[in-house]
């Protein structure tokens, strides 16, 4: 059994701070500088007129002309969002969370420690306080939507058991289908096509819907009738991060004299253990309010400071306000930082390390699925389907 734990708009009230009373008005988070110009996530009377989550700056103000956009706060809401993952592994959880406001984690390793399910939901709530909604049910996308039934005050639990999952989910609208990242926009077509329910989506032939979508709709699919992948749990964070003042409209050089200290002070610190760095992350604190975050993969893993300066000092001009700190953060370590190279200087080992290193660079960036092959099965069937299948690229060691 999979439970969710959501907090709705975690990151606009997190962006809002101190003026939650704007919850009460038409509002929603601002694009970020730089990024896709689409809206976060929104009120519920912004919601009312057809403002949604993702939807372009335009089309949100030609909706709802009164919108007030909100400066998002990704480094206020990531503090916030890291201590209420905290208070959940304390439970004794594996959670997965690929974004602020929804976790989830599995019943069944901890049930035997909070005596059952309902012991297990009792805990959750008891570290998180009021405030968080609770949805169990044996796939992800069940226990999300779930979730988005309860309330917190009447019904802070919905439990759905595995046989009438296909039952709960199916007159729910395929707007829910927008949780999931990969199928944003796949829902507004659904509704063109005239299917409205999750129930609607589950009837329809799995070829038809291959044909006209690909795997989207296979996902799609499947999530409608009840399944879902494996959750994949966060590994223990290892906080390593600096963060400096700045003086007063501190630019240019001075920020990249200021970036060049901060790796310094990153690589003298003793939790590194003498590792190389993989994935960094640059954040700022605006003048005028507001943060901003930005993450780097390095393409090779390094300890070098003059290399890693030349990754991440280009990336300072797309800081859009005047910064009064800057932070950096290592996301990732790489192997030790001691490379002594390889002792056979043969060119198909070269070949093969710099290919490993480039999909250990692709899947830090984007994920476990970021490379893959295509391996032939079946060459002579008649299914397209049969004759070849995605398998995961070789990730071969650098030595």
């Amino acid at each position: 059994m999979v439970i969710c734990v959501l907090y709705p708009r975690f990151e606009l009230l997190a962006a809002l701070g101190d003026r939650g009373a704007l919850l009460s008005e038409p509002a929603a988070l601002a694009p970020e500088a730089g990024r896709e110009q689409v809206v976060g996530e929104v009120s519920a009377p912004a919601e009312a007129f057809g403002v949604v989550r993702g939807m372009r700056l335009g089309e949100a103000l030609a909706r709802c002309p009164a919108l007030r956009l909100v400066p998002p706060d990704p480094e206020g809401a990531r503090s916030l969002w890291g201590h209420v993952l905290d208070r959940l592994e304390g439970i004794g959880a594996a959670v997965e969370s690929d974004r602020s406001g929804i976790a989830f984690f599995e019943a069944g390793p901890v049930e035997g420690l909070h005596g059952g399910r309902d012991g297990v939901l009792a805990a959750a709530r008891r570290s998180l306080g009021a405030g968080a909604r609770f949805g169990a049910a044996p796939s992800r996308f069940a226990a999300h939507a779930a979730a988005f039934r309860a309330r917190p005050r009447r019904r802070p639990a919905v439990v759905v058991e595995e046989r009438e999952t296909r039952e709960f989910l199916a007159p729910l609208p395929v707007a829910l289908l927008r949780t999931r990242l990969e199928l944003q926009a796949l829902p507004e077509i659904l509704e063109q096509l005239g299917i409205r329910t999750l129930g609607e989506l589950a009837g329809l032939p799995s070829g038809a819907l291959a044909e006209r979508f690909g795997h989207p709709g296979l996902l799609a699919l499947d999530l409608a009738r009840g399944r879902d992948t494996a959750l994949e749990p966060r590994r223990p964070p290892e906080p390593v991060s600096e963060r400096l003042e700045l003086p007063e409209a501190a630019s240019g050089q001075q920020l990249e004299r200021a970036l060049e200290l901060l790796i310094a002070r990153v690589l003298a610190r003793r939790e590194r253990r003498g590792r190389s760095l993989r994935g960094l992350a640059m954040s700022a604190r605006y003048v005028a309010g507001g943060t901003w975050r930005l993450a780097v993969t390095l393409r090779t893993a390094s300890a070098d400071p003059a290399r890693i300066r030349l990754a991440l000092a280009p990336r300072l001009a797309e800081l859009p306000a005047p910064a009064e700190s800057l932070a950096l953060e290592v996301e990732a370590f790489g192997p030790p930082a001691h490379d002594q190279g390889m002792l056979l200087d043969e060119a198909g080992a070269v070949r093969r390390a710099r290919l490993g290193e480039a999909v250990r660079q692709a899947r830090q960036a984007a994920g476990g699925e970021a490379a893959l092959r295509v391996l032939d099965v079946d060459p002579d069937s008649r299914i397209p389907e049969r004759r070849a299948v995605l398998a995961p690229f070789p990730d071969w060691p650098v030595a």
